[in-house]
């Protein structure tokens, strides 16, 4: 089995050396092949040097350089240059433990080609959150649910697991840069009829969080009308 761990960056060299270093502790003890990318996008900070100096040590660790800011560019830039049979995108500030990495592989996860993480549900813990950020998401997400997606309640965590097949599929088409890319992603996946898998882990909140919740939740809403209008006229078709 070969794993690609895709990290987008956007000024986070005080959290990279952690998460290489936990992500180090995790990968050591597998038998699978590996590699980490690490996507800075538009850093001002020195995101890119640090990851040059811990490829060093690691030398499973990649630096791909994207200037145009975005997530979902980075994220699909990442995806679409890693070599792995699963292709897992990670969080810098891992506020999901990376030993909860095992959740979505084979053999738990064998026959599906999109693992998505869960803060809600059986099994599911968030610590940490402050309620308004936690109640605020509740509403964010049932709006998401009946706008887009049905059937799944946490669409906006940072670590999710595609397939080769999957990725390449998905990433090639898909076109949002921002934050919504995620239900961009999971909307085309399930119209494509791809088996998706929720998995419920265990989840703390960063206080340092780069979510701006009024903020996002307004542009999400904005995308999932531009992700709706882009299915009805063929751009997500397949090449």
């Amino acid at each position: 089995m070969y794993l690609s761990i895709i990290i987008p960056a956007h000024n986070e060299e005080n959290r990279l050396p952690r998460a290489f270093e936990l992500i180090n502790e995790f990968l050591k003890k597998k038998k699978f092949k590996s590699e980490v990318i690490v996507v800075e996008n538009g850093s001002h900070d020195k995101t890119s040097l640090v990851t040059k100096d811990f490829s060093k040590i690691f030398p499973y660790i990649k630096l791909l350089e994207v200037k145009t800011r975005g997530k979902g560019l980075a994220v699909k830039a990442g995806m679409l240059a890693a070599k792995g049979e699963y292709r897992f995108i990670c969080d810098a500030d891992l506020s999901m433990p990376v030993d909860q990495l095992d959740k979505f592989l084979p053999p738990l996860t064998q026959g599906f080609d999109v693992i998505i993480a869960s803060r809600e549900g059986k099994d599911a813990r968030r610590i940490g959150e402050p309620i308004h950020r936690h109640l605020m998401g509740r509403a964010l997400n049932f709006i998401i649910k009946v706008a887009a997606l049905r059937g799944f309640e946490d669409t906006q965590c940072g670590f999710k697991m595609f397939t080769k097949s999957a990725a390449e599929d998905l990433f090639t088409v898909q076109k949002m840069n921002g934050i919504g890319f995620d239900i961009e992603l999971m909307f085309i996946a399930k119209k494509r009829g791809y088996k998706i898998k929720q998995v419920p882990i265990i989840w703390y909140y960063d206080p340092d969080s780069r979510m701006k919740l009024f903020g996002d939740s307004l542009h999400i809403l904005l995308e999932i009308l531009e992700i709706r209008k882009n299915w009805k006229s063929g751009v997500y078709s397949k090449k």
